[in-house]
């Protein structure tokens, strides 16, 4: 079972390898991904550079060209496809259909993996893009319950990756509809649902008011610890509520430590770790945690048991400092 971590620098790259990571994931300094945030990610001289150390450690990299080309210039996109074949990177991580079909058709060498963005949940996808593009690898939406991820897992016709920790939103694509309509922007090729400019903080009093452009999101203790803001997370008031709330979704991170022996029973190949945007100390906490969870497991699979200092590790990473099953936990379909 491979541990994935996301490297949203070389300094992260770098660290997530040498904590134990089987593959690292990133994405290069444009739009072409979907975490395009200034100061992350690689120019083609430090993507050359992530390769040739990621080869010396006995490791993979995988590029993610996860986001849908604009009208009109789509050959930036293709060009990243290029590149990614001549750097020498071990798969591409994609979802929109055109781009698949570009690489599959020039470069049927290169792996190829479905993107969560391509929300592909059931066999008749998964064989679509099987026989389409010959993808060999899906990474299922974090949408699925565990009995579905099982039931999937019986007649795929490709190998299965699942986010095992980071995260979670309320989105389709990549594309959040929430934000898109507060920044005017697309979190898909703008880097973030929450870019930067767009935030900003206001003291009032004893309260901190968080705005997203001018959106009242979120209204803190000027000494309370908050998350980076964005809109589905905020805490609002109702008609049938006058005590602002998260009424969206609440601050706090996908866990699955305890659903580690499940998923590699349903024979997933891959554990995910959400966070290119996150710290190189983030990478380093989460990915050292998993790795000792995994090779517990592997040692002696009938004992495996989750170490209460692994989650109180996590936790003090996740959002809210809280974490969840999401939904791999739900019973209904």
């Amino acid at each position: 079972m491979e541990l994935l971590c996301p490297a949203g620098n070389l300094a992260s790259l770098k660290i997530a390898l040498n904590a134990g990571a089987d593959a690292v994931y990133l994405g290069l300094k444009d739009d072409t991904n979907a975490r395009s945030f200034a100061g992350l990610n690689f120019t083609p001289k430090k993507l050359q550079q992530a390769v040739e150390y990621t080869k010396r450690c006995g490791k993979k990299v995988f590029l993610t060209i996860n986001t849908f080309p604009k009208p009109g210039e789509e050959t930036r996109w293709y060009q990243a496809i290029d590149l990614a074949a001549a750097t020498g990177v071990d798969a591409l991580i994609m979802a929109d259909i055109s781009l698949l079909d570009y690489a599959h058709s020039r470069y049927p060498h290169l792996p190829l993996h479905l993107s969560v963005q391509a929300s592909a949940t059931n066999l008749g996808a998964l064989t679509l893009y099987k026989e389409a593009f010959n993808i060999e690898r899906a990474v299922l939406p974090r949408v699925l319950s565990m009995k579905q991820v099982r039931d999937l897992s019986k007649v795929t016709p490709v190998d299965l990756e699942v986010f095992a920790f980071g995260s979670l939103c309320i989105m389709a694509e990549g594309r959040c509809h929430l934000s898109s309509y507060v920044t005017g922007q697309s979190p898909n090729t703008g880097g973030s649902c929450s870019p930067a400019k767009h935030v900003r903080w206001q003291e009032n009093g004893s309260d901190r008011l968080t705005w997203l452009n001018d959106v009242l999101i979120d209204k803190s203790g000027v000494d309370e610890q908050m998350g980076y803001p964005v809109v589905c997370k905020g805490r609002y008031t109702t008609d049938e509520n006058s005590t602002a709330s998260h009424i969206l979704e609440a601050p706090t991170s996908l866990n699955t430590l305890s659903l580690l022996p499940e998923l590699a029973k349903a024979n997933v190949v891959s554990l995910k770790i959400e966070g290119r945007q996150r710290s190189p100390a983030y990478v380093e906490q989460v990915t050292r945690v998993w790795r000792a969870a995994i090779d517990s497991y592997q040692s002696a699979p009938e004992k495996y048991q989750t170490q209460q200092e692994w989650n109180a590790a996590l936790n003090k990473v996740s959002e809210g400092q809280t974490t969840t099953l999401g939904a791999y936990e739900r019973t209904w379909q």
